[in-house]
């Protein structure tokens, strides 16, 4: 009923933004909501004709976007793109990164990304992710236990930080003393996400993915031909086969703990946020923790942390009244996407008993994330941890959000006042 008129308006009357300039405005980032409930409403589909990009607001139009075989992850076939002589010529510290950071499940097109993704998957089943509730637990009260009972605890540093990057430490067998390097590493390259990059930005995380690489190429010789079980025993077996070449090893690692950790530090941090700004839905998720699965997943529809999914055109589209070429670049604002009221009642409303939660922060098709299970379980064992640990909380002061980057969407600052009831 409303989208046939939103679809006729993207035909008929393209709306002027400067989207690259928006999308960095440090008031949109701070809140992107209603900026984009207006143009969502102008219209589902919005073409960018400076950068080429087709934005995606829609649900539905994302839906038909994710799911299509006519589109793809592999950013090669990006007409004019990175991979093109052209841009090779112009910025060649450019073309190094994205051409290091290209062999990998997640910028790979069948064949090659069932081959890669296949070597992960079955680390992720739920039987294989029910199984690491004993460790993630252990982790999360090991930091509980560092937390005063009552005061000010800054909740990004002391909790949502350093809990995915323990489990995935522990995933991959790597030592406690490489935190703060992963840590750094991963504040460089999640940039990638950004598509727009500053000189400065992709320098920086070229030498990221080349120190990372090294570091990771080492600990890998030091553990082949070692009786490895689990994840780190996967990719060394698939290498050894030649399921996986070397830097698809690699490069597939990097992404693994860098979306991994930064997926699931957005997903505690933003939805701790949620529950202090709702009291009333804290208190309904103390008194029923059965809502703990639903709660998660209502983070992650009302605050997603992620503000863009790219894909690349494939073979010609027809979306939301627009037909996308081939070779052109497609990116959904997930933000829009998991508020349209087409899809969602009251979309801007935290509701932590939602059911049917369509929601697209993790993407869709076969492209949707992998660690997802993994990223879930951590949250619910993040959030009843700290409902046990603390009867009152509350905001000490501003949140502030990361205005560092334009698609991670997560807090750089969280101060809680904890106590007992």
């Amino acid at each position: 009923m409303v989208s046939p008129s939103r679809s006729a308006i993207a035909r008929e009357e393209p709306v002027a933004v400067d989207w690259w300039r928006m999308l960095a405005d440090p008031a949109f980032l701070e809140d992107p909501y209603p900026e984009l409930a207006r143009l969502r409403n102008l219209a589902p589909v919005h073409h960018d004709p400076v950068s080429g990009v087709y934005f995606i607001l829609g649900h539905r139009e994302f839906a038909r976007v994710s799911k299509s075989s006519a589109m793809g992850r592999d950013t090669r076939l990006w007409m004019g793109g990175w991979s093109s002589p052209e841009y090779a010529a112009e910025d060649p510290v450019g073309y190094r990164l994205y051409s290091a950071f290209q062999p990998q499940m997640i910028n790979s097109d069948p064949p090659d990304h069932g081959r890669m993704r296949g070597v992960y998957e079955p680390a992720f089943h739920p039987q294989a992710v029910a199984a690491l509730e004993p460790m993630v637990r252990a982790e999360a009260e090991r930091l509980m236990s560092a937390m005063p009972e009552s005061g000010v605890v800054e909740m990004i540093d002391a909790f949502a930080g350093p809990l995915p990057l323990r489990v995935l430490r522990n995933l991959f067998d790597m030592p406690e003393a490489m935190d703060e390097d992963i840590a750094r590493w991963s504040a460089a390259l999640i940039k990638i996400g950004d598509i727009m990059m500053t000189p400065e930005q992709k320098q920086d995380a070229l030498e990221a993915l080349d120190t990372f690489k090294s570091v990771l190429r080492r600990h890998l010789a030091e553990r082949r031909g070692c009786p490895h079980a689990g994840l780190i025993g996967s990719v060394l077996a698939a290498e050894e086969t030649g399921v996986l070449d070397e830097e698809e090893t690699l490069t597939n690692l990097v992404s693994m703990l860098v979306a991994g950790h930064e997926t699931t530090v957005t997903l505690i941090g933003n939805g701790l946020l949620l529950l202090l700004q709702n009291p009333g839905e804290m208190a309904r998720l103390r008194a029923d923790r059965g809502l703990m699965r639903t709660a998660v997943e209502e983070f992650l529809r009302v605050e997603p942390g992620g503000n863009m999914i790219l894909r690349i055109a494939r073979e010609e589209m027809d979306v939301g009244g627009w037909r996308i070429p081939a070779g052109a670049p497609v990116v959904g604002l997930i933000g829009a996407v998991n508020r349209d009221p087409l899809r969602f009642a009251r979309p801007d409303v935290l509701d932590i008993g939602r059911t049917a939660n369509a929601h697209a922060t993790f993407g869709g098709g076969i492209h949707f994330c992998v660690g997802a299970p993994l990223a879930r379980l951590e949250a619910q064992i993040a959030f009843d941890a700290l409902l046990d640990r603390f009867p009152q909380m509350s905001l000490a002061g501003r949140p502030e959000w990361r205005l560092d980057r334009i698609n991670a969407r997560g807090l750089g600052r969280l101060p809680v006042q904890v106590g007992a009831a």
